[in-house]
């Protein structure tokens, strides 16, 4: 077998390898653009170029349908089955998911530079390859005959709602009506990423915790995951109503939920192990982000002020902080474990994921605190240039895992 052969081989051994080397370089490349795009803004290298639509617009596209689903499809094309102990899911339907979602990012950054026709044929192809991953979940989900689906129901439905909101992307690209951008914005976030990450933490954490932490009891109460999706559903469709002022009544009670979670997981404890700290870490962003979003809710419900409080600090508190983080939490850890490897998060890493910590803190801060708001570009810049370094360096200690063999000679 020739050196190409092997690499392939290995690549598509496993559904996380393809999936989340793909998500390492499109994770590098989308922070890289951001990052340009910002210092071209503030006038660091000169003009930003011209592209075809508004940056920010491009930019809430990659980072919620382009960079995260590859490490989400990834993780669960590996633990979907595995929680119904249902087929696993084959190689010709994830590896055709990769593809065509990999296809599809390629054309979306060619037509950001070269037109819109380029950017719709790229999410199209990207729905033909979401709507694969679709339909292999769902197979393995209605053939098993397992007694407790509910899991994988709730990111079945999450899946079709992130289907839904690429599709939304693409009609508004199409007709210029700014009500799909909406649905796309409020979706991915609310509908897709936020119900998506609530239902892996509740199934893994208090996992991850009982395999490491001595007289660990397992607390899952489906009670707070129904009130939590709801919440998130909630404020979603309060947001798509153009009622904004009042997410506060959902946003309270998921903060509410997440806190006691933190508690009843053993935040405190977790630290004892850096490689579950990681996550408990992530998952207490939840708390701190959805506290600030019903502080801004509350703001506007009283009317104070003619600004809106907080500006973007409690989205990216949410995505920094407790998505990107937990992504990153969760893929280090199925690297480690299914290169062979003891679970164990090295030092190197450890600092990474803080780093991960200090860019959710430096985009936060300045929306936040008055006092430092006059270096808001500065710091903006600062955050996204941290992150850009921080997950380069992830990406280049792991990526190499993905075409190799596994350590103990096993199969992947």
């Amino acid at each position: 077998m020739n050196k190409q052969a092997t690499i392939w081989h290995h690549l598509s051994a496993a559904p996380h390898r393809s999936l989340f080397l793909v998500g390492a370089l499109q994770g590098v490349l989308t922070l890289l653009w951001w990052t340009l795009d910002l210092m071209g803004r503030y006038g660091v290298i000169g003009n930003a170029p011209v592209l075809s639509l508004a940056p920010i617009w491009a930019h809430a596209f990659l980072m919620v349908y382009g960079f995260f689903p590859f490490f989400i499809f990834g993780f669960l094309f590996t633990t979907f089955p595995n929680w119904m102990n249902g087929e696993k899911i084959k190689p010709r339907h994830y590896l055709a998911t990769c593809m065509f979602m990999a296809g599809g990012v390629a054309l979306f950054y060619a037509g950001l530079y070269l037109g819109k026709p380029i950017l719709v044929a790229g999410i199209a192809v990207m729905l033909t390859g979401w709507g694969i991953a679709i339909m292999a979940l769902l197979r393995v989900l209605l053939q098993t005959q397992a007694q407790d689906k509910r899991h994988a129901q709730v990111a079945s439905v999450a899946f079709i709602f992130g289907w839904l909101g690429v599709a939304a992307y693409l009609v508004w690209l199409l007709t210029d009506l700014s009500l799909f951008l909406d649905f796309s914005r409020q979706a991915g976030i609310w509908f897709f990423l936020l119900p998506i990450l609530l239902t892996v933490s509740h199934r893994m954490i208090p996992f991850f915790s009982s395999r490491v932490l001595e007289n660990y009891v397992i607390v899952r109460p489906y009670a707070l995951l129904w009130l939590m999706l709801a919440c998130s559903a909630g404020h979603g469709l309060l947001q798509l109503m153009g009622m904004p002022q009042y997410v506060w009544w959902v946003d309270l009670p998921l903060a509410g939920c997440a806190l006691y979670l933190s508690w009843a997981w053993g935040l405190l404890r977790s630290f004892s192990v850096s490689l579950l700290a990681v996550l408990h870490i992530s998952f207490a962003w939840l708390t701190i982000a959805m506290l600030l979003f019903a502080a801004q809710s509350l703001m506007m419900w009283l009317n104070v002020g003619e600004r809106i409080w907080f500006g973007l600090a409690p989205l990216h508190a949410l995505v920094i902080g407790y998505f990107a983080s937990m992504v990153l939490g969760m893929a280090s850890r199925v690297t480690i474990g299914h290169s062979g490897r003891p679970l164990v998060l090295d030092h190197f890493t450890w600092l990474l994921f803080l780093g991960f910590q200090a860019t959710a803190l430096l985009r936060v801060l300045p929306d936040i605190i008055p006092a430092v708001s006059a270096l808001a570009p500065m710091l903006y810049l600062l955050a996204a240039a941290v992150w850009l370094i921080c997950f380069t360096l992830w990406a280049a200690r792991f990526a190499p895992t993905y075409w190799r063999p596994r350590v103990d000679d096993k199969p992947s």
